[in-house]
């Protein structure tokens, strides 16, 4: 009420033409505020068709040009590997692995002069053709499995025999698997060099990776041993040399026989390239037993 009663006295208060002004002012906002209202109104439609017409376009746009950037795209790539066909080359093969093939393989790159039976790999026909079976399914095959674990196991005691004697640091550990890759590249490059000069092979290079890492089962046995110092340590690292050099003979021999189609068959040659290959795993295994660790 008092709101009312101090509004109606300020009304009679103002002159006819304040009052007028008053009037015209309301009348004109009124005005404004309906026309803003009905172009509003006229606006909201007009700016949802043209969203609609700008989404349609641009789908239609991706459609069709970025569709077909995408097919020759892959178009492209598939004309490419027409060209350059990539070979067909998995590592499945050589990590079907089980327990049993594990146990059985480390007995043969131990103690390979025990292995009773063939060295020949087991043929299965697959796909019009004949393929070697799987490591799982015979134990002549090549395996990546057991060089990789014993690169590993080799490497990790050098490092603890390393913090045993306070030598460990990250760079004598880095030295060690340098080492150990170097030992393992010349390795296959040896084997390579023996197949080669007893008239050429084209063995799947895995193959050799695998043949070279069995090595690395000896390694990790010679160096727990260098510790207890040189007198099991270099019997131990003859024997080992020996059946490394005897399963790598037997290898190349099988090899030679069964997956090369020619080679020499010049006996004496054959036979001394083959017992440079032996003789040669007496220096490399020293070296994997030594580098980077010193005797008490």
């Amino acid at each position: 009420m008092v709101g009312k009663a101090s509004t109606t006295a300020f009304w009679r208060w103002c002159s006819k033409r304040e009052r007028r002004i008053f009037a015209l002012d309301q009348y004109v906002l009124l005005a404004m505020y309906e026309k803003f209202e009905s172009q509003t109104r006229l606006l909201v439609p007009q700016s949802d068709q043209i969203g609609n017409v700008i989404y349609t376009a641009g789908s239609d746009l991706i459609r069709s040009e970025f569709g077909a950037y995408g097919e020759k795209i892959l178009g492209s790539g598939s004309e490419l590997a027409d060209t350059f066909p990539i070979p067909d080359i998995t590592f499945r093969y050589y990590f079907q692995v089980n327990d049993d093939y594990v146990k059985n393989k480390l007995k043969v790159v131990l103690f390979p002069f025990l292995h009773k039976g063939h060295w020949m790999r087991t043929l299965e026909p697959g796909g019009g053709k004949f393929s070697f079976k799987p490591p799982i399914h015979d134990i002549n095959a090549p395996d990546l499995y057991i060089p990789m674990m014993a690169f590993g196991t080799y490497v990790l005691f050098a490092g603890f025999f390393l913090g045993i004697n306070g030598k460990f640091s990250p760079e004598s550990l880095g030295v060690q698997f340098s080492t150990g890759l170097l030992c393992w590249l010349l390795q296959v490059l040896l084997l390579e060099a023996t197949l080669h000069s007893l008239g050429g092979a084209d063995i799947p290079l895995l193959d050799m990776v695998a043949y070279a890492g069995y090595t690395f089962v000896g390694a990790a046995v010679i160096v727990p041993i260098r510790l207890s110092g040189d007198c099991l340590f270099i019997p131990v690292t003859l024997w080992q040399s020996f059946c490394n050099g005897v399963l790598l003979v037997k290898t190349m021999k099988r090899i030679l026989i069964s997956e090369v189609q020619c080679f020499d068959k010049n006996s004496t040659k054959r036979n001394y390239v083959l017992l440079f290959m032996a003789a040669a795993q007496i220096p490399l295994l020293f070296w994997l037993g030594n580098v980077g660790l010193e005797a008490r």
